[in-house]
């Protein structure tokens, strides 16, 4: 019994350390996929919290169709439509909530 409940902790510990989101996760995300379009610090600085915390809502499903809408964001759009972006779009709004203008914060994007 004391081994399978050592092994449901380590399997639990694993398995919610893996779910949280991270900002540097996030980083790599935004640094990879939206810096040739967006730029660095400028974008993530234009809006809010609250602002990059709805547009990241539903796991992302708005953010994707801001991009799948747009004919300038076409080269995007099998980006938008892949699990790798449903994937890790809770480590980019991570990232881009905790570095939006009113945060303070200033992130280094290289």
């Amino acid at each position: 019994m004391k081994k399978f409940m050592l092994l449901f902790v380590v399997f639990s510990f694993f398995t919610v350390a893996n779910m949280e989101a991270a900002a540097y996760k996030g980083q790599r995300v935004y640094a990879k996929n939206c810096v040739s379009c967006h730029g660095k610090q400028k974008f993530i600085a234009s809006k809010t919290q609250a602002q990059w915390g709805v547009t990241l809502q539903n796991k992302g499903e708005n953010l994707a169709m801001l991009h799948l809408k747009s004919q300038k964001a076409k080269e995007s759009w099998k980006y938008f439509k892949s699990k790798k972006y449903t994937k890790k779009v809770r480590h980019l709004k991570d990232f881009l909530v905790e570095y939006a203008k009113d945060s303070g914060k200033v992130p280094a994007c290289n």
